[in-house]
């Protein structure tokens, strides 16, 4: 495929982990709803549970995630006590001991929290929930901060899987990002969670950083591959210093443009999927007997805050400042600040600030817009008629298409879309179709390659 194609249809446009989008969210949802939305909840719905810890050692330029840096222990002990009252303030709302089915402990670093305050964390939450017997628990790794002991703390807690950030092996890439981190580092890492039976290990790298070649992205990816996890991840980098003041740390004169983000992009996808790895959405890669992998395969992919998921679960409930949450009847979202996060849970108070009430409709351009991003398929009318919905509601949306069609990167037949493989990295441009949203909002978002 000519890539001057592709980049005709590059842009800016949303990730899509939820639809409607964060941006949308505002305070018209806040505790007193979150709180009539948990009550609501059935006993039997299974729960995913997430918990965001906002605190690392250091900064690094590129990130996009809620945190700050944590010179001593107490900020994040004074936090984790918050943490404990807002799990029981939900819990209260929710009543009784609720199945869970995935546990995600984001950030930040989660593995900053000490090890005895770790254990007393998954303790807290196992005295509340009902946690299935193959319930993933997961939490993100920095490497350069980890050792043997918290290895086995882990595993003894329950974990089973773990995502260590990568970014890139190239010490100038490195430098450029403030994240030096050596491969023998991240290796050594993978062996001390190995060492206590944790096997499931995701590594996530990005293109689009500084200095970046395709050359350098291959041997990247090719690293990344020789140490063994069933997933690795490959992210564009999101820009976005308007959200993110710290990433104007980073020179923009030595950013790959578009079209070196493609090359970039092309160069890694195609050297994991040569070594085995098969491509999964628009950013994910996977063993082909992972279960991601088997979900994509099944059509059983979802989509949610922390990206592709084989997680069915109905709801998702988030702990922390900043931490989403979804619920049949929409979305939620914590006070993104400690400081006011952990006033609100001292006041008695649920910490929720802003989200959504979602239509009928949402739900509708909802399930098309994760069916294409999971599948690079979705078939209109049966989705509509799920809905209840006449298919001519999306004639607007069809319109939009025609260029994208024109051009060969999608075949629209009997109203099934389907986007070509080599045109993955505009899926979100092809969604964007589909978002009544976007036309009235001013947010900024992040290059669609």
């Amino acid at each position: 495929m000519d890539d001057s194609i592709l980049l005709k249809y590059d842009g800016r446009a949303p990730r899509y982990t939820s639809y409607p989008t964060a941006p949308h969210f505002g305070g018209g949802v806040g505790a007193e709803q979150y709180a009539a939305w948990l009550a609501a909840l059935a006993p039997e719905t299974t729960l995913s549970l997430y918990l965001h810890i906002p605190f690392c050692r250091s900064l690094c330029w590129f990130c996009g995630c809620q945190t700050t840096v944590a010179n001593r222990y107490e900020p994040i002990a004074g936090y984790l006590r918050s943490l404990h009252r807002e799990i029981d303030l939900v819990c209260g709302r929710l009543g009784g001991h609720r199945p869970v089915s995935h546990v995600h402990f984001g950030g930040g670093s989660p593995t900053l929290v000490a090890n005895a305050d770790f254990r007393h964390l998954l303790d807290h939450l196992r005295e509340h929930f009902v946690f299935a017997e193959d319930a993933e628990i997961a939490i993100e790794i920095d490497p350069r901060a980890f050792d043997p002991a918290q290895a086995a703390v882990l595993a003894a807690a329950g974990v089973n899987r773990a995502s260590i950030g990568v970014q890139d092996f190239a010490p100038r890439v490195q430098e450029a990002i403030n994240r030096v981190q050596s491969l023998e580092t991240t290796a050594r890492a993978l062996d001390d969670l190995r060492t206590y039976g944790i096997e499931r290990i995701s590594l996530d790298l990005l293109y689009g950083l500084p200095y970046q070649t395709p050359d350098g992205i291959e041997e990247t990816a090719a690293m990344a591959a020789e140490l063994g996890p069933d997933r690795i991840s490959l992210f564009g980098y999101a820009h976005v210093p308007w959200m993110r003041p710290h990433q104007r740390l980073i020179e923009e004169d030595v950013l790959p443009d578009t079209t070196e983000r493609l090359a970039l992009y092309r160069a890694a996808a195609g050297m994991l999927t040569r070594l085995g790895y098969v491509e999964i959405g628009i950013d994910h890669f996977a063993r082909p007997g992972d279960a991601l992998a088997l979900a994509a395969a099944d059509g059983n992919l979802v989509r949610n805050f922390q990206g592709y998921s084989d997680d069915g679960a109905p709801a998702l409930i988030g702990f922390g400042a900043s931490a989403l949450g979804t619920l049949p009847q929409g979305y939620v979202q914590n006070a993104p600040k400690v400081p006011e996060y952990r006033r609100a849970l001292r006041d008695g108070e649920l910490a929720t600030v802003r989200g959504i009430a979602i239509s009928n409709d949402d739900r509708l351009r909802r399930e098309i817009i994760v069916r294409l991003m999971c599948d690079l398929t979705a078939d209109l009318p049966r989705i509509a008629a799920r809905f209840g919905a006449d298919p001519a509601c999306f004639e607007e949306s069809l319109r939009a298409l025609a260029p994208i069609e024109q051009d060969g990167l999608i075949h629209i037949e009997d109203g099934r879309i389907t986007v070509v493989p080599e045109a993955r990295p505009v899926v979100r441009t092809v969604c964007a179709a589909f978002d009544t949203y976007l036309a009235s909002n001013k947010a900024r978002h992040s290059l669609t390659i």
